[in-house]
């Protein structure tokens, strides 16, 4: 069996996560090193890892430590990235490889025609398809995240409730970013605190809410690391998010989720993943729009304008029950 692989995955924070059950089954089915290549801003996701041996990290290209690359000898390559730049590494580091293939073409056909050809699989059940011929087996045992005690001393400098709700503000794009209206509408629809999630970006309309609901939401947002902002979650009643990258981590958590769907669809196989867990997550989305999916990834603004994928969401008590 192979000595060392080193698993190609750049980004991001989500995809990074629903990389976990391969790597821990790779660790666990061959007793191999692993190592995995990623860039330097989401190293942070992986890094308490114990099934990781090494993270290589790049900035912008692969240029910088091809030779680093080269010199470690490798026995076998795993790109679970599969673009431009991940296939030229493959052919410039000439070791066995193995590429998982995206369903681009069935996403353009989704987005651009509404014609499904998606299969009815989530991604990290389509990466284990992928790897039967190294003879790696899905365990079930879900995605993960670990955390470090010194990332839960958030609670002492927050003096967070013993009781709430984690609220992720935060998502790359804007389509899939939950309105301040919406938001609103959830505050006022649940029970407990909330604690809302996020980066810098997101600060100024946390404070918006900490200012109308002084007795009921706790701002973090701009304020915590990756992990510190897991420990959050972790301890947390349940997790309100868009299709974000909390979300993976939420899933990892085992934590009860409402997922407030924008432009993106679950059916493009990522939403939370359990293995053979049954976790507790409630999907809302506002079906029979001819719009929707737009995209496969999200926009800086709704195209057709109305952003009706979002807006016209119910967000009452009833609704907000799991």
């Amino acid at each position: 069996m192979y000595r060392k692989i080193l698993i190609i995955r750049f980004s991001s924070i989500g995809d990074l996560v629903l990389t976990t059950p391969v790597i821990r089954c790779l660790k666990k089915q061959t007793e191999s090193e692993i190592h995995l290549l990623v860039k330097n801003k989401f190293s942070e996701v992986l890094r308490n890892n114990p099934n990781i041996s090494k993270i290589w990290t790049i900035e912008k290209d692969t240029s910088e430590i091809i030779d680093a690359l080269r010199n470690e000898s490798f026995d076998f390559v795993i790109d679970l990235h599969y673009n431009f730049r991940s296939i030229l590494l493959t052919w410039q580091l000439k070791k066995p490889f193995l590429r998982f293939h995206k369903l681009n073409i069935e996403k353009w056909l989704m987005t651009k025609l509404k014609i499904n050809r998606l299969p009815q699989k989530h991604l990290v059940d389509r990466y284990f398809d992928s790897l039967q011929k190294l003879d790696i087996h899905n365990d079930g045992g879900g995605l993960d995240f670990f955390i470090e005690k010194e990332d839960s001393l958030v609670f002492e400098k927050f003096q967070l409730p013993e009781k709430y709700v984690a609220g992720v503000l935060g998502a790359t794009y804007y389509t899939k970013q939950i309105p301040v209206n919406k938001w609103i509408e959830i505050i006022q629809a649940i029970n407990l605190p909330i604690v809302f999630l996020g980066g810098f970006n997101e600060k100024e309309i946390g404070d918006h809410f900490y200012r109308e609901f002084p007795n009921q939401v706790y701002n973090c947002t701009g304020q915590l690391n990756i992990a510190q902002s897991a420990a959050v979650i972790k301890n947390s009643q349940m997790v309100i998010t868009p299709d974000t990258g909390m979300m993976h981590i939420a899933a990892a958590l085992r934590k009860p989720i409402h997922v407030i769907w924008g432009n993106t669809i679950p059916q493009f196989g990522m939403y939370p993943y359990f293995g053979n867990e049954n976790g507790v997550v409630k999907n809302h989305e506002v079906t029979g729009l001819t719009c929707r999916p737009c995209t496969k990834l999200g926009y800086p603004a709704c195209p057709k304008k109305h952003f009706d994928c979002m807006h016209k969401q119910k967000m009452d008590h009833q609704t907000m029950e799991l």
